[in-house]
C-alpha cells in the first residue's frame, strides 16, 4: 500500500529492522503465502570477536538490559556501533536510559567497550604496521552481516531500519530505497490500511483433469459464498472481491504450490476450469521456482481455497506542500563512513517539503526513526512526505589477499550462504520424501585441493566424509575432470559414508583457468538403490555388494550430457546378484540426482559471482584465511582442555572406551600438546572388522571428530577442514573403523558413527551419552521403499538437561509428517509420543526416548537396524544411565514378539511394529549441589569437564 503502486508496480523487498530482529518480506503484486522471514540481526544484536572473526548475533541484548549505551550493564550491540560511528545523535533521543531511566545515551561507556574489542582485534591480527581503530571495528560489525535482488525496490522501516537502508541496498545491488514518513511505526500504520480477509479452505485429493472440473467448480462456488456471507456480516456490501486458489503438486512429490488462476480466453466448459487455468498457472510457477517441470505426471489437488477480501475505503494520504527553496539543515555533525569521518548535515523530516533533494552524507531525523543517507546517495522528498533514496552503484573496493578481520567475517557468511542456498535448491527440486521432507542431505563448497571450505549445517555425519570423497576424485581423475563434467560416487573407499548416500560433485571452472578453482558437492540419502532388502538398509548384510548400487567414480554428466542410460544400467546392476534387486524406485533416483546437479549448478553461479566481484586471488586467499580461523578456534580449545586437565591429573591425556551391542570395543586415547594446541586421536584398542554391516569407513570417524570439536568449541565458527589441522588421527587398519574394501558398511554410517561420538565426548567429559542410535526403519516391497530415522533422548551436560525426542549428534533429519507418511506409503501411524522416564536421572536429567507404532496395510518386508539395545547410554559424574531401546512386532492376532536389534521380517496386513528408542544419560549426582567448574573422577582418570565456552574458562582460571 505504501510502496508497490506508487513506484510503478516494481517488486518490493521489505526490510523491517527493529530492536532484536529483522523481518524480511517480498511483494510483487500478490500475497505469497508465508513469504516473510525473520533473521536475528536487530539493533540489539550482540557483537563478538571470536577466532579472528567479527560475529553479529544471534544473541540479543534485548530491551533490558539493552546495549551498552542504555547504561544498564548490557553488552555491545549493533546500536552501540551506530552510536560510535555518529549515526545516532544522543541529543535527539529522549532521556530514558540508565538505572532510573532518566539519562541520555552513553557514548563514553560505549567507546570504552569498543576500545577493549579493538585491543583483542589488534592482538590477534598479524598486521604489525597498522592497528585497527575503534571506528574501523564498529564499521566492521556493521558490515559483517552476510548478503539477484537488483530489480527490486527496498522498502525500509522499523526503528533501526533507516540507519542501514543505503548500505543494505548497495550490497544487494538495488538502486531505489523508499522510507515512508511513518517508517518507525509502519507495521501499526499498515494495520489501519489493511483489507478485511476471510478465507475458506477444504482438503481435496483429486487429480486435476477435466473429469473433476465440475466437482472443483462446485466446491469453489460454495467456498466463495461462505466468504461473502462472512464479510457481509462484518458490514461489507459492495466492496467484496473473491480469489480462487488450488493447492497443486505433481503426483509422487511433496512440494505443493498454492496457485491462483491463470487467466485464459478459452473458458469452455470441460476444457478449462471455469475459475481459470490452474494447470497453466502451476506449470509456470513450478518452472519459475525450480527451473524444470516433470512431464507426463498427474497433478494432484491437495486443497481448495477461496479468499474473500472486503476492501477498506481509506482516504488518500495528504499531499504536503512543495518546496520553495533549498532545504535548511539543523546542524552539521561528524559521521564515520568507509572514507573516514565526514561532515554530515542533519535535517528534520517535518521541516522538509515535497521536491527537496538531500545529497549524502546526511541524516534526516524524525520523531520515530533516524535515516542515514550515505555518500553518493540522494534523498528526495515525495509529494506525500516519504523519503525516496537513489543509490549510486557500489564502488568496488580493492581488497588485499592479506587477512583482514572484517573481510574474514564477510567471506565466512558468503561461503556459508552459498552452501545454504545450494541446500534450498536441492530441497525444492527433489522429489523423494527422504530428501524433500526428511532433509537427509548436505551441501558444501571445497577448495581446489578438495579441502572443505564451508558446509551448511545439514547432516553432521557427512562433514568429513564429503571432503574425502572430493579428494578421492582428484587423486583418481586428476586433469581428466573437464568443464561440464559432474561426478557421482558413493563407495566407502572413495570417502563414501554408506551406499544410499549418493554424492554429486561438480568442478567450478572460471573463465580461462585451466583447472577447477573450486568444487561444489551435494550428498543425498536415496531411499532405495537396490540390494537384498527394500530401502537399501539391510540389517544382515555382510558384503557391500548386498547393499545396493556401487559408484566409485562415475561421470553422471559428461561434458554437459546427462548419462541417463548408463546411470540406469548401474542402478539396476545389483539385480544381477542372487537374492538381490536393482533399484526399486528408479524415477525418484533420477529426479533426485537431477536435483543434486541443479543444486551444484546454483553453487557454481554463486562462486562465479563472488569471484567476479572480488577477484579469484582474493576469494581463494580468504578460503585459506577462513580455514585458519577454524584452526585457531580448535587450537584454543585444545590448549584450554590440556591446561585444565594437567592441573587436575598431572597429565594431558584423555581416555574412553565404549562398546557396540555385539561387544565390539571402540577405544580412544587423546594426547594433547598444550604448547601448540594440537592433539593425537588414537583409536588403538578398537575391535576388528565385524561379520555384519556396522563397519564404518575412515571418513565416518573423521566426520565424528570434526563434529565433536565444533560442538565443544561452544561458539559459532566456520566449519571446514581447518578444524582438523591441529589433529592427527590414528586408526588401526582392519578394525571396525577402517575395514576392508568389500566390508558391509550400511550400519557403520548410522550406528557406529554415533558410538564414536559418544566415545569422544566421554573422553573429554563434555556430556553424557545420547541415545547413540539413529533407529533406522525401512519397509517396502518390489514397488515401494521407505526409510526413516527416529528420534530419542539426548545426554545431559554439566549445566543442562538433555532434550527429549530429538535426533542427536550425527543425524540432523526430520521425521516424515504423518499425513505424508500415510498418504504415500501403505502404513498407518498408530502412536508417536515421548517415552516418559527413559532418560537417566541426575543433577541434570537425560532426555526421554520415544514410542513409535506403525500398522501395515499390506504385506511388506520390514528391516530394522538399531543399537543401544544391549549397552545402555552412559551417565557421567554420578548421573544414571539412560534406558535401553527395544523393538517389538505385534501380530494382528495379538501375539507380541521381541525383535533383535538388527533384523528383517515379513509382515502382514494388520501387523504393528512398535519401536521404543533409548533415552539419554544423566549428568551429576542428584544430591550434588557443588558448583565446581572442573572435576575429575576419584581414580584420576584423565577427564575434562566443559562448562560453558572457552572464554568462560579463561575468566574462571583464578578461582580454579
Amino acid at each position: 500500500m505504501t510502496s508497490y503502486k506508487q513506484l510503478g508496480c516494481q517488486p518490493v523487498i521489505g526490510f523491517d529492522m527493529g530492536g532484536t530482529s529483522t523481518d524480511v518480506s517480498r511483494y510483487a503484486g500478490e500475497y505469497e503465502h508465508l513469504d516473510v522471514n525473520t533473521v536475528a540481526a536487530g539493533g540489539g544484536s550482540r557483537l563478538f570477536f571470536r577466532s579472528g572473526m567479527f560475529v553479529v548475533g544471534p544473541d540479543s541484548a534485548g530491551a533490558h538490559p539493552g546495549p551498552v549505551c542504555y547504561k544498564k550493564g548490557g553488552p555491545l550491540a549493533v546500536t552501540d556501533a551506530n552510536l560510535v560511528l555518529g549515526r545516532l545523535l544522543p541529543d535527539y533521543f529522549p532521556k530514558i536510559f540508565g538505572p532510573n531511566e532518566n539519562e541520555p545515551l552513553d557514548k563514553k561507556q560505549t567507546l570504552e567497550a569498543f576500545k577493549e574489542v579493538a585491543k583483542e582485534v589488534n592482538a590477534f591480527s598479524s598486521n604489525d604496521n597498522k592497528e585497527i581503530s575503534v571506528e574501523e571495528v564498529a564499521m566492521g560489525f556493521i558490515r559483517a552481516k552476510g548478503h539477484d535482488t537488483s530489480q527490486h525496490v527496498l522498502a525500509v522501516f522499523g526503528g533501526a531500519g533507516g540507519q542501514h537502508a543505503c548500505a543494505v541496498a548497495r550490497a544487494l545491488g538495488m538502486q531505489t530505497v523508499i522510507i515512508h514518513k511513518y517508517a518507525g511505526i509502519l507495521s501499526a500504520y499498515g494495520m489501519a490500511l489493511a483489507d478485511v480477509v476471510h478465507e475458506a479452505q477444504e482438503p481435496c485429493a483429486k487429480v486435476y483433469k477435466p473429469e473433476n472440473f465440475s466437482y472443483l467448480e462446485s466446491r469453489l462456488e460454495a467456498l466463495e459464498e461462505e466468504c461473502k456471507t462472512s464479510l457481509r456480516n462484518q458490514g461489507f456490501s459492495r466492496n467484496i472481491v473473491c480469489e480462487a486458489y488450488l493447492n497443486l503438486r505433481y503426483e509422487g512429490t511433496d512440494c505443493a504450490l498454492m496457485c491462483s488462476d491463470a487467466k485464459t480466453s478459452i473458458l469452455q466448459k470441460g476444457k478449462v476450469c471455469l475459475y481459470g487455468d490452474f494447470e497453466q498457472a502451476f506449470i509456470e510457477r513450478y518452472k519459475r521456482e525450480f527451473g524444470f517441470i516433470i512431464e507426463n505426471r498427474h497433478i494432484i489437488v491437495d486443497d481448495i481455497r477461496v479468499r474473500g477480501i472486503g476492501k477498506s475505503v481509506i482516504a488518500e494520504e495528504e499531499v504536503i506542500s512543495k518546496c520553495e527553496g533549498d532545504p535548511i539543515a539543523e546542524m552539521v555533525t561528524s559521521v564515520y563512513f568507509e572514507e573516514g569521518w565526514l561532515d554530515t548535515k542533519v535535517y528534520m523530516l517535518a521541516s522538509l517539503s515535497a521536491g527537496h533533494c538531500i545529497a549524502g552524507p546526511a541524516i534526516i531525523m524524525d520523531k520515530l526513526s533516524t535515516i542515514l543517507i550515505e555518500p553518493d546517495c540522494i534523498g528526495n522528498i515525495t509529494a506525500k512526505g516519504d523519503v525516496l533514496i537513489k543509490i549510486e552503484k557500489a564502488r568496488k573496493k580493492v581488497i588485499s589477499t592479506e587477512v583482514d578481520a572484517i573481510q574474514l567475517s564477510i567471506f565466512s557468511h558468503r561461503f556459508m550462504s552459498l552452501a545454504e542456498q545450494m541446500g534450498r535448491i536441492l530441497q525444492r527440486t527433489s522429489i523423494s520424501t527422504n530428501i524433500k521432507e526428511r532433509l537427509d542431505f548436505s551441501c558444501a563448497l571445497f577448495g581446489p585441493d578438495g579441502g572443505l571450505v564451508s558446509n551448511a549445517p545439514h547432516i553432521p555425519v557427512h562433514l568429513g566424509a564429503m571432503q574425502e570423497t572430493v579428494q578421492y576424485q582428484l587423486k583418481v581423475l586428476g586433469n581428466e575432470i573437464k568443464d561440464g563434467d559432474v561426478l557421482l560416487s558413493n563407495h566407502p573407499s572413495a570417502g563414501g559414508s554408506h551406499l544410499p548416500d549418493l554424492t554429486v560433485i561438480t568442478p567450478v571452472f572460471y573463465r580461462n583457468e585451466k583447472h577447477p578453482v573450486f568444487y561444489v558437492a551435494s550428498r543425498g540419502h536415496h531411499a532405495d538403490i537396490g540390494g537384498i532388502t527394500p530401502g537399501s538398509m539391510p540389517p544382515h548384510s555382510t558384503s557391500i555388494h548386498e547393499e545396493g548400487a556401487v559408484f566409485l567414480s562415475f561421470k553422471l554428466v559428461d561434458r554437459g550430457v546427462f548419462q541417463e542410460e548408463k546411470l540406469k544400467e548401474a542402478l539396476m546392476a545389483p539385480g544381477k546378484m542372487p537374492g538381490s534387486s536393482g533399484t526399486r524406485n528408479m524415477r525418484d533416483n533420477l529426479s533426485d540426482l537431477r536435483a543434486q546437479v541443479a543444486a551444484n549448478h546454483k553453487g557454481i553461479q554463486l562462486v562465479n559471482e563472488l569471484i567476479d566481484f572480488y577477484g579469484l586471488d582474493v576469494v581463494q586467499a580468504y578460503m585459506s584465511h577462513i580455514q585458519k580461523s577454524a584452526e585457531y578456534a580448535v587450537r584454543d580449545l585444545l590448549k584450554d582442555v590440556g591446561n585444565r586437565v594437567y592441573k587436575i591429573t598431572g597429565a594431558t591425556s584423555l581416555h574412553a572406551i565404549d562398546h557396540m551391542d555385539d561387544g565390539s570395543p571402540i577405544e580412544l586415547t587423546v594426547n594433547i600438546n598444550v604448547k601448540d594446541g594440537t592433539a593425537a586421536f588414537d583409536f588403538g584398542g578398537t575391535g576388528p572388522e565385524v561379520w555384519g554391516n556396522c563397519n564404518a569407513p575412515r571418513a565416518i570417524t573423521v566426520s565424528a571428530i570434526i563434529y565433536c570439536l565444533r560442538a565443544m568449541v561452544a561458539h559459532d565458527i566456520p566449519l571446514n577442514q581447518g578444524c582438523l589441522k591441529p589433529i592427527a588421527i590414528k586408526i588401526p587398519q582392519g578394525c571396525i573403523l577402517d575395514p576392508s574394501l568389500d566390508a558391509a558398511v550400511v550400519g557403520g554410517n548410522v550406528q557406529t558413527s554415533q558410538r564414536v561420538v559418544d566415545v569422544i565426548l566421554k573422553a573429554f567429559g563434555a556430556c553424557a551419552a545420547s541415545q547413540g542410535c539413529m533407529n533406522n526403519i525401512t519397509f517396502g516391497d518390489d514397488t515401494v521403499g521407505y526409510y526413516e530415522t527416529v528420534a530419542g533422548g539426548a545426554g545431559a551436560g554439566p549445566d543442562w538437561h538433555g532434550r527429549s525426542g530429538i535426533h542427536v549428534h550425527m543425524t540432523n533429519t526430520r521425521i516424515t509428517d504423518p499425513e505424508i507418511l500415510e498418504r504415500r506409503y501403505p502404513v498407518f501411524l498408530n502412536r508417536f509420543t515421548l517415552n516418559k522416564n527413559t532418560g537417566g536421572s541426575g543433577k541434570f536429567r537425560g532426555g526421554d526416548g520415544v514410542v513409535r507404532e506403525l500398522v501395515f496395510r499390506r504385506p511388506l518386508t520390514l528391516s530394522i537396524l538399531t543399537e543401544r539395545r544391549v549397552f545402555a547410554p552412559y551417565g557421567l559424574e554420578g548421573g544414571e544411565d539412560g534406558k535401553k531401546g527395544n523393538n517389538f512386532l505385534v501380530r494382528k492376532c495379538g501375539r507380541k514378539i521381541r525383535l533383535p536389534s538388527k533384523s528383517s521380517v515379513d509382515v502382514q496386513k494388520g501387523d504393528m511394529f512398535q519401536l521404543l528408542t533409548p533415552g539419554g544419560g544423566g549428568y551429576g549426582s542428584v544430591d550434588d549441589d557443588t558448583n565446581d567448574i572442573y572435576r575429575g573422577p576419584p581414580e584420576k582418570k584423565t577427564r575434562y569437564i566443559q562448562r560453558g565456552s572457552v572464554f568462560e574458562f579463561k575468566q574462571a582460571q583464578e578461582s580454579v
